[in-house]
């Protein structure tokens, strides 16, 4: 076996869905002893509505537990919501606490205002994880480069985030979309580009890399367009996707998606693969399944129940019909995500 990237990989898959074949992955990912989350952006914002999990705690509850003193003392600035994602994720290993920032939201200044109402110190940000090249994904990225502030900061990306990209109208047109930053825009900053499974975090995190697309329902975007050689062409794969994986000790994966544009199943599925584990504690994000048919709809929704995650909370693009199927299928383990949602997964005693 090799090892690029510290990750030990037999064979990687080829790009073609036609032709793919799920490599055997075997993946040193460290279990973890909690796992924090913090939805730093998203679509919605819900400050009254009661969370009743014990994992979950909105902004209102947790900050006056964790957040600063001087926070804690004045009346809180309720964070916004735009389309756009960001989580931020502090993983704890062996006494050691490791913060990593999962995408950058749409707006320049969204997740930074919104870390800044929270009492977040986004400069003990260690690792930037971008999960593909669409802007409401890293339309904050150079601002919360320049709060973080460190020399040699991690950035990591795909190849194809750099390509310029746009979408299909019916009309025919097509709508460019804004472009990815440039190395010199991201300085001090430093981009890591790596298509392969990526462990960060002192291996207590995993950049799944590219998703094999195997299931037979889940078709990616027609009306994605890349420009190639001054022509526009089908960008429906959108081979840049992809999903962060925790293991919490003794309580299986944690799977955050950004858009899930490999699919939430394939997501999954590659993750368990991945990693050797099946057991399913959490699936976060968004899936991707506005403007789906009901069809694809149903048989994701299908699949995620079948898996018997104790929580999932789709957010961002998801769409609202899927994420009601969700809440009606699954309503034990449905969460409506949140500006502001703190999820802690505490490991068990072995």
């Amino acid at each position: 076996m090799m090892n690029i990237e510290g990750v030990h990989y037999l064979k990687h898959y080829p790009k073609s869905p036609k032709r793919q074949k799920l490599s055997e992955y075997a993946v040193g990912l460290r279990a973890v002893d909690r796992l924090e989350v913090v939805s730093l952006m998203d679509n919605s914002a819900d400050f009254t509505s009661d969370i009743d999990r014990e994992e979950v705690q909105s902004v209102r509850k947790w900050v006056k537990k964790f957040g600063s003193a001087d926070l804690t003392e004045r009346k809180l600035a309720l964070p916004f919501a735009e389309h756009g994602f960001s989580m931020l994720v502090r993983v704890f290993h062996n006494g050691v606490a490791i913060t990593i920032l999962f995408d950058a939201g749409i707006s320049v200044d969204g997740v930074v205002d919104n870390a800044e109402r929270m009492g977040i110190d986004l400069s003990k940000v260690e690792a930037i994880a971008l999960s593909h090249g669409h802007y409401d994904h890293f339309g904050g990225l150079l601002k919360v480069i320049e709060k973080v502030n460190k020399s040699d900061l991690p950035v990591f990306v795909h190849e194809d985030m750099f390509k310029v990209r746009g979408v299909a109208s019916s009309d025919g047109s097509i709508r460019k979309l804004p472009v990815f930053p440039t190395e010199r825009q991201v300085k001090p900053a430093l981009f890591v580009r790596t298509k392969k499974p990526q462990l960060i975090a002192n291996d207590t995190v995993l950049v799944t890399g590219e998703i094999p697309r195997t299931s037979e329902f889940e078709k990616g975007l027609p009306k994605q367009r890349v420009l190639v050689d001054g022509t526009w062409h089908p960008d429906t794969w959108v081979w840049d996707d992809r999903a962060l994986v925790v293991n919490v000790r003794n309580k299986g994966l944690v799977i955050l998606s950004g858009c899930a544009h490999a699919g939430i199943v394939n997501t999954v599925a590659y993750a368990q693969k991945l990693i050797g584990i099946s057991r399913i504690q959490a699936i976060l994000g968004g899936f991707h399944l506005v403007g789906a048919t009901i069809d694809t709809v149903m048989k994701t929704v299908e699949h995620i129940d079948s898996l018997k995650p104790i929580l999932v909370a789709p957010s961002h693009c998801t769409g609202w019909r899927a994420a009601f199927s969700i809440a009606k299928s699954m309503p034990g383990s449905f969460v409506w995500n949140s500006v502001g949602n703190l999820y802690t997964f505490q490991s068990n005693p072995a």
